[in-house]
């Protein structure tokens, strides 16, 4: 297309993943993840929603965990499979909105989820007496519908400084409808506008890990005065919460860190640190709270042997 002609788009044509070797086999190893990674969550949540002995704040936060990883992966993985395993390559102008948007609304909203978790057992080991007068199961849902309308209002910004401008390309060089790929289509300098993201992710991201740091350094301290028994309780349910805080950032920051020191990633090396950002924690949480949390165990084993007594 003519550079400075701008175009009406109605379909976008996904090139992220040309230069992929054996694309059948990366669609079917993302394919068998994305269906891990759906049953995990959706028995995670269908067995915290049916037994009433879960209805606790931690485990109304586990489940909202479950959903936003559902979301986040739902948003990227099936456009990622049909690409790879079916060759489709096209996406159409308003699904590519809508995927940019909610993709971007998973992301912001698993870093509200984690600090939230934080927090939840900050209090609970700080104030273990209180805890359940401060974070009740109505705070504990009030509170989580806030963290979604704030992330949407942050998430916002985004379509809403896309869809004014005009397009010269129909290529997209990412793997999915993000933010960065839609802009790289419109007629103008990219730079503002990669400077406008980097700066609501900066601030999303240092915010809260910073704040789930500070939990960190609370429970530590907190912990030093408990008695042994209570300070294996307090590493067990931490460590559960790490494993999943570290999963989640460690590719956020190596892909922050690196582009702003002006470390150049290949295509390829972007686009795995872009899965694993979208697949590992979705695959890697319920896994997490299901084995590391004794009461979702038991209610699995429980199933397991009814099913095997029918």
């Amino acid at each position: 297309l003519n550079h400075n002609a701008s175009t009406i788009v109605t379909i976008f044509t996904i090139t992220g993943f040309d230069t992929t070797k054996n694309p059948m086999l990366v669609g079917v190893v993302i394919l068998i993840f994305y269906i891990v990674a759906v049953v995990a969550n959706v028995v995670n949540i269908l067995i915290i929603l049916y037994n009433k002995k879960l209805h606790k704040p931690m485990y109304l936060l586990i489940c909202n965990l479950a959903i936003v990883d559902l979301l986040y992966t739902t948003s990227a993985s099936p456009t990622m499979i049909g690409v790879l395993v079916a060759g489709v390559k096209t996406i159409s102008y308003v699904p590519c909105l809508i995927q940019m948007f909610t993709f971007h609304l998973a992301g912001v909203m698993e870093m509200f989820a984690l600090s939230v978790m934080a927090f939840d057992r900050l209090i609970a080991i700080s104030c273990p007496f209180q805890y359940h007068s401060y974070l009740t199961n109505a705070h504990t849902v009030v509170l989580t519908y806030v963290l979604w309308i704030v992330a949407c209002a942050f998430v916002a910004v985004l379509p809403a400084t896309v869809i004014p401008l005009p397009h010269c390309y129909t290529v997209l060089k990412y793997t999915v409808c993000n933010y960065s790929a839609i802009i790289r289509t419109t007629c103008v300098d990219p730079e503002y506008y990669f400077n406008l993201a980097a700066i609501i992710t900066f601030f999303l991201s240092f915010f809260t890990f910073g704040f789930i740091c500070l939990s960190y350094v609370g429970i530590i301290y907190f912990a030093k005065l408990s008695s042994n028994n209570d300070k294996k309780k307090i590493a067990s349910t931490c460590l559960s919460h790490l494993i999943v805080v570290i999963c989640y950032y460690f590719p956020v920051f190596v892909i922050a860190i690196l582009t702003r020191f002006g470390v150049v990633l290949t295509l390829e090396e972007r686009n795995g640190l872009n899965i694993g950002t979208i697949l590992g924690p979705c695959l890697v949480n319920p896994f997490v709270y299901c084995l590391r949390t004794r009461e979702i165990k038991n209610e699995i084993i429980k199933m397991f042997s009814i099913c095997q007594k029918s």
